[in-house]
């Protein structure tokens, strides 16, 4: 009988069985070898049979290997083997059998019948044992089967291609394996509604990640196992496409393309009884086609167009759009069915729902407080994912967190543990020395520490027993740190710090009251609810000279917003002066050079969307700079080369210009003693700016902004007392050496007017501090004059500084 004759199964299993025979040392290869060669096939015909049957398939090889080691062995290796009349019988009546059925080559379930044919032989007694008859067999064969017909070599792996290629979300659903679903009858009614129709009865689920596209047909497949449908799709069966266990292991070409039309054709065969589930359906698109091949939407399209396969696709907006839309054929066999992000409260109401699921697999307990602190800080946090998925993943890992934390020892106990440990080894080392006095000691103190241990541990655990609990805390710090805005911020505690905002800017910022105050107020609109919701926190245009505190009071709001000034975004608009420069803020759009870069300003605030966005020196930039901001200051909204939208409702916007710079400097403020606010008319100063601005700004720019702020020249106070904050950096970098130092009102009255320069503002100030102050230290300190524990004192003399040095603890208190 030829090879050719056999399938690529049936063919292993002969060369196994003859393999077999070299194993055991037989001299004759017969029915035994074959049928236990049957049995051991990975994913085997035979195999699916027995289970079919009812029959343990282990078992029934244990007795085959029983019998085979009982029969005779030969010693030489050099044997030639011999086939019994029995199993040239086997083969006559395996083609026989094929024959029989129709089929064009013989299979594994053709030589498993002929076996079952044997009335004598071991073989024979073994199947008589276990109940296997051929009658059984065929019955079970027909239902493994199906109605395949073996008609190419590889026709094994067709067979029951639904278990092997999709999962049973109904089944599942019996056994209380999915998820509940809530909130969704509107949708499931739809998908309902769609699926009994005539024609055109195939949903498409349309929505973005993480809306709940998937949940939908759960909870279809949770209806229909509980009879809770209408009668046309009472029994039926929801079946997901495992699109992995479809391709993996397909090496060959036009293996893939078998594999689905088996999974198509079972469908068939099941008269209209399994709807099939396409999740993520646009990788149908284009699977397994090879050049010159077609893909799989392709080959689903004919069964589709007859009605013989009824599907459900889920995919989200721009993949439907990208993939399925441009194939018309393939689009006008589905029905899109929208499906919308589920509001705050609905997702409070899923998560009441959700919630025994996560208590039980963490074995932790959460409060109503977590599961609405979940859903409210997570839609108005984290901005770049949607309602439920995010505020499902906040409880999940809020009490995966606390669960660890839990079972994790405190470090003191710890200690302990290996303390126990080493004494423990200490212990075993004396009573191999033979010295029993020390290692009964050490036994006596390990036996201590060991019943202090678990006293420790016994309480701690009853005090952790009683604190299992998610509350809101817990998802405020989950949220903190996906944002990195303090927890404290995003619960109700900051309300007396927003009541003290401008005292504590003043910290970093002197002067500018106007100012600090301005952003101050704007800032209590957006948190206490009253300003509008769509724009960012605030929008202002800081003018003034330069070194008086624009930039400063940006970063000192970062630090304030977000305990962090590197929560800034800076943007030197000089950066910006020609007009292709602004593909830079937002991305180059496709086909350009440098499209898979990301947006300079778009991406820093898509990953972090709770920013202080600086744009320096504004007057510079292009004007189709401004057409970008336009859309940020009435929006709130900004979308980037990718076609992605970037939330900056949560961004305050700062704007800093030099515009009006000269009227400024012709006004007589100076550098002034007597602390006066001048003679200059505040109204005509404003004015004269407001037409410099109108000169370089278009009025739509002006009117979105929501202040605009004149900086005013620092007085002689302010300027003594910025002395004094660059001043308590340079002690706080001496304290690192052990030198403490002073600082007299002469000496830095003296620096404020060394540094102060009207035109410049406070900015020279740093060169002076570094030219007469920080010089000075440097020298003495690598000359050995200041060491560690000196007290340096700075004063005033007729040239300049003069610095003193003494021992610190003469220092008074």
């Amino acid at each position: 009988m030829r090879p050719e004759q056999f399938t690529e199964q049936a063919q292993e299993v002969l060369h196994n069985s003859q393999e077999m025979v070299r194993r055991y040392n037989h001299s004759q290869w017969d029915v035994e070898h074959v049928l236990l060669a049957l049995l051991e096939l990975e994913k085997g015909l035979p195999g699916d049979i027995l289970t079919e049957l009812g029959i343990n398939a282990q078992a029934v090889k244990a007795r085959l290997h029983q019998v085979l080691e009982a029969a005779p062995k030969v010693t030489s290796d050099s044997a030639q083997i011999y086939a019994t009349p029995r199993a040239a019988r086997l083969l006559d009546n395996a083609k026989r059998e094929s024959e029989r059925l129709k089929d064009d080559y013989i299979g594994a379930e053709h030589l498993f019948i002929a076996a079952t044919m044997e009335s004598q032989g071991d073989s024979a007694q073994v199947l008589q044992e276990f109940g296997i008859d051929q009658e059984r067999v065929y019955q079970a064969l027909m239902t493994v089967r199906g109605g395949h017909r073996v008609d190419d070599p590889r026709a094994e792996s067709h067979y029951r291609s639904l278990e092997k290629y999709t999962i049973d979300l109904t089944k599942l659903a019996q056994e209380g394996k999915l998820d509940p679903v809530v909130g969704r009858d509107s949708e499931i009614r739809q998908v309902m509604q769609t699926l009994t129709r005539r024609k055109k009865n195939n949903p498409a689920i349309i929505g973005e990640a993480g809306v709940g596209k998937t949940a939908i047909v759960e909870g279809l497949a949770s209806r229909i196992a509980a009879g809770d449908v209408p009668k046309s799709l009472k029994d039926r069966r929801v079946l997901a496409l495992d699109m992995g266990a479809l391709v993996a292991g397909s090496k060959f070409r036009g293996e893939f393309e078998e594999r689905l039309k088996s999974v198509v054709d079972e469908i068939k065969q099941a008269q209209r009884e399994v709807i099939l589930f396409l999740d993520e359906i646009h990788t149908m698109v284009g699977a397994g086609a090879a050049e010159g091949g077609i893909d799989a939407s392709n080959l689903l399209k004919p069964a589709l167009a007859r009605g013989e396969l009824q599907c459900i696709g889920a995919t989200t907006t721009d993949e439907y759009r990208k993939y399925i839309e441009k194939d018309a054929a393939l689009e006008r066999r589905f029905q899109p069915i929208y499906l919308e992000e589920p509001t705050v409260d609905e997702t409070v109401e899923i998560l009441r729902v959700l919630r025994p699921r996560y208590e039980s697999h963490h074995k932790v307990q959460i409060a109503d407080s977590a599961l609405e602190a979940a859903a409210r800080l997570s839609d108005r946090y984290i901005v770049d994912r949607h309602l439920p998925d995010k505020a499902v993943d906040f409880i999940d890992e809020a009490a995966s967190k606390l669960r660890i934390d839990a079972e994790t020892l405190p470090g003191n106990l710890k200690k302990t543990e290996d303390r126990i440990n080493r004494l423990a080894d200490q212990e075993e080392a004396a009573a191999q020395r033979s010295e029993y006095e020390a290692a009964a000691q050490l036994r006596t103190d390990r036996l201590r520490l060991e019943e202090e241990l678990a006293s420790e541990k016994e309480q701690l655990l009853g005090e952790r027993k009683v604190d299992m609990v998610v509350d809101e805390t817990d998802i405020a710090e989950l949220v903190a740190k996906w944002t990195g805005i303090p927890a404290g911020r995003l619960l109700e505690g900051e309300a007396e710090r927003l009541v003290g905002m401008e005292e504590n800017l003043h910290q970093r910022l002197i002067g500018q009251e106007e100012a600090v105050t301005a952003v101050s107020e704007a800032i209590r609109r957006s948190r206490s609810g009253l300003s509008d919701p769509r724009r960012p926190i605030g929008s202002f245009i800081f003018l003034g000279p330069t070194g008086v505190g624009k930039t400063e009071l940006a970063k000192a709001l970062a630090e304030f917003l977000f305990d962090d000034e590197g929560n800034m975004v800076r943007v030197d608009m000089s950066e910006y002066m020609e007009k292709h420069t602004v593909s830079r803020l937002i991305g180059a759009p496709p086909g350009y050079v440098g499209y898979e870069e990301a947006g300079q300003l778009t991406e820093a605030v898509r990953r972090r969307p709770y920013r202080v966005v600086l744009f320096d020196e504004i007057e510079k930039a292009h004007p189709d700079v401004f057409n970008i901001l336009l859309q940020i200051l009435e929006d709130g909204r900004l979308t980037d080369g990718h076609g992605r939208t970037v939330d900056f409702r949560n961004t305050v916007i700062i704007m800093t210009s030099n515009l009006g710079n000269e009227e400024l400097r012709r006004q007589p403020f100076g550098f002034r003693t007597d602390g006066r606010e001048g003679n200059l008319d505040e109204q005509r100063l404003r004015d004269s700016v407001n037409e410099s601005l109108k000169r370089t700004f278009r009025p739509e720019f002006l009117n979105r902004i929501d202040d605009i702020i004149v900086f005013h020249p620092l007085t002689q106070e302010q300027i003594a007392q910025i002395v004094g904050l660059m001043v308590k950096d340079v002690q706080e970098r001496l304290s690192d050496r052990g030198i403490t130092f002073e600082l007299t009102p002469e000496a830095g009255l003296w620096l404020a007017k060394e540094g102060f320069d009207p035109v410049f503002g406070a900015r020279p100030l740093r060169r002076a501090v570094q030219r007469h102050l920080e010089n000075a230290l440097s020298k003495g300190i690598l000359g050995g004059k200041f060491k560690e524990g000196d007290h340096v004192v700075v004063d005033a003399g007729e040239s300049g500084l003069v610095l003193t040095s003494s021992v610190a603890e003469a220092q008074p208190a």
